[in-house]
């Protein structure tokens, strides 16, 4: 049984996580604010883009078209760009995007494809190499990014542009959390490379371009896929802050129920060894 001032130490303790956990929510909800504004004056823009892309992409018929549109005309060899947090203390946020890339994984594997894996985001590195060292490239750090830009995107768009380039994979698929709310993080998979675009929208007015459709797709494509990785960069952002404040949240409160249990423990003690204590006395009283 604790003595008393283990259990004053216990009560100091948690008291003192509670006072960090409720610190950490704080900042994490200020974050949360700017990274949320963010992402939402970035979506019409990278949803515009998607819109041109897919109107200019009905040019490319029968394979025609620059290879970042139509593919390599192969699915063999397949990379996977998981984007996950540089930091913990998030509840569920990087497991839920490694599960989902670890299940392609083995999905892609059943049948026989090669799978390579590019991590942007030490979470996401560390949690995968224990089961698929092998297939990862590199990492991608961004622990030294303050705040996630379009210049942030742009080394690592290039960097898949590259590899497809070079024949290193037929296929791209990007892995990332969109944030639909403070406590609601969709982790979401998205062909990247050759692009997965939606249906044509029949109502959409047509339009000339000048120059062709196939110039102007050589020179959007490579800025189509920087867009879709910094929409990923910032839909990541948000959900972390998100699943942090939430996690905080929660430990928060579970730290306030562990000092009023540990509080009522050490009275309860301390009121048993005040009890003891007067028995004894009376007892001595009486013997005499």
């Amino acid at each position: 049984m604790p003595s008393l001032k283990d259990l004053r130490n216990r009560i100091a303790s948690v008291k003192s996580t509670q006072k960090i956990t409720k610190a950490m929510q704080m900042v994490a909800v200020s974050k949360l604010r700017r990274a949320q504004g963010a992402v939402e004056a970035a979506r019409p823009y990278a949803e515009q883009v998607e819109a041109v892309l897919t109107n200019l992409a009905g040019a490319a018929t029968d394979g025609q078209g620059p290879r970042l549109l139509v593919g390599s005309g192969s699915d063999q060899v397949h990379l996977l760009l998981v984007c996950t947090g540089e930091r913990g203390l998030c509840g569920a946020f990087n497991t839920a995007i490694v599960r989902l890339a670890r299940d392609k994984a083995n999905a892609l594997a059943a049948e026989g494809k090669t799978v390579k894996i590019l991590c942007v985001g030490k979470k996401g590195y560390d949690q995968l190499r224990r089961t698929h060292e092998r297939q990862i490239l590199e990492l991608i750090d961004l622990r030294a990014v303050r705040t996630i830009t379009y210049q942030t995107a742009q080394p690592i768009a290039a960097k898949v542009i590259d590899l497809f380039d070079n024949g290193q994979f037929d296929v791209c698929t990007l892995f990332y959390s969109r944030f639909k709310s403070v406590i609601a993080q969709i982790p979401t998979a998205q062909q990247l490379v050759p692009p997965e675009l939606g249906p044509k929208d029949e109502k959409a007015p047509v339009y000339d371009y000048e120059p062709d459709e196939g110039e102007i797709l050589a020179q959007l494509l490579p800025r189509a896929v920087a867009v879709r990785i910094y929409r990923a960069l910032l839909e990541n952002a948000a959900s972390f802050f998100g699943a942090q404040m939430s996690a905080m949240d929660n430990a928060t409160r579970n730290a306030g129920e562990m000092v009023k249990k540990y509080t009522l423990r050490y009275n309860r003690t301390r009121q048993a060894m005040i009890t003891k204590e007067l028995i004894e006395i009376i007892s001595g009283a009486e013997a005499l």
